[in-house]
């Protein structure tokens, strides 16, 4: 992302995946997220459905705001003097725009997170291409992203108090945990899988709920048919459980956006209803004051040490698409 210059950092940047704010943002919104993918148009008018349902607003842009908020008083109470930016890859603020902006107000070197706790292609490698895109047409700035944190102690801390809080609105319920699914060839050329499959083992423990494996299911597919992806759907799941309570854990997840309120709070918990399973949604980390320290700590440690730890270069690469079927 350009040569780094041999100065501090002077700057923070969250960077997350955006979402629309009104009706009429919803389909521009989904073309930025689709566009190069061989995505059917008639699923991205169903996802698009999934946000009229909501009247066209994402609640991800607030969260994001929130978060930030949180952060601005979690570094002044530390110490921390770096002013804080956001940018998003798929709608306002644009990623392109804040980083223009930040060079306006003579940011040189920034360190970068991105709302995404683990390895993947889209949740990692792409936004540092991201990143590197914005910059090239920028002279004189340098990004540093944080690497994936999902063994971070302070996100498994929140993480763990959320399942608490769910299990004492249904004590004895079968605890399971969700993440987006993504296609097979993706979560093979990351470390996608093993790092949710860590994270759920330590949040279980770290809950209190013993040393059973973990049941770690999926959610949000959205990729051609005949394309694999990561397996078992949630609501495949619930249709086949023999429990009677469930809480579902979004551990995928960083804060209660479109996939969590659909996906679950709708999809899997009329499924629940269907079968006459109880059913509670333990809360995302969002802005739990552990997962506001862990990010905190992760800045403080890239400032003490003059930078983070970089990727191999392999690391996850691009999925393989299917082609196109001829109209």
């Amino acid at each position: 992302m350009s040569t780094a210059p041999s100065v501090p950092y002077d700057a923070f940047l969250l960077v997350s995946f955006g979402g629309p704010e009104k009706h009429e943002d919803v389909i521009p919104f989904l073309e930025n997220v689709l566009r190069g993918r061989n995505v059917p148009r008639e699923r991205m008018l169903e996802v698009a459905e999934h946000y009229y349902h909501f009247d066209g607003k994402s609640p991800i842009n607030r969260q994001c705001e929130d978060l930030l908020a949180a952060l601005r008083t979690e570094f002044a109470s530390h110490g921390v003097t770096l002013p804080v930016y956001w940018g998003n890859r798929n709608w306002h603020p644009m990623l392109g725009e804040t980083v223009e902006q930040m060079r306006a107000d003579g940011v040189q070197r920034v360190l970068a997170l991105a709302t995404s706790a683990y390895g993947s292609y889209s949740g990692c490698r792409q936004y540092r291409e991201d990143l590197d895109r914005a910059c090239a047409s920028v002279e004189g700035i340098h990004i540093d992203k944080i690497r994936p944190f999902s063994a971070h102690p302070g996100f498994l801390e929140a993480a763990a108090a959320r399942v608490r809080e769910a299990l004492e609105q249904l004590p004895g319920a079968e605890v399971i945990f969700t993440a987006h699914s993504v296609p097979v060839s993706m979560s093979e050329s990351s470390p996608y899988l093993a790092e949710l499959q860590a994270a759920c083992g330590k949040v279980l423990k770290l809950a209190s709920c013993g040393d059973a494996a973990p049941t770690l299911v999926f959610q949000s597919r959205s990729g051609p048919p005949g394309q694999p992806w990561l397996e078992p759907d949630i609501v495949d799941y619930i249709h086949g459980t023999a429990a009677k309570r469930l809480v579902v854990v979004p551990i995928g997840f960083l804060s209660d956006h479109m996939e969590v309120l659909y996906d679950l709070d709708t999809e899997a918990a009329d499924a629940c209803r269907e079968r006459g399973i109880e059913f509670v949604r333990a809360g995302t980390v969002g802005t739990h004051p552990a997962f506001v320290r862990a990010i905190r700590e992760m800045v403080q440690a890239a400032v003490r040490d003059g930078g983070v730890g970089t990727c191999p270069p392999d690391c996850c690469k691009a999925p393989q698409r299917p082609a196109a079927r001829p109209q």
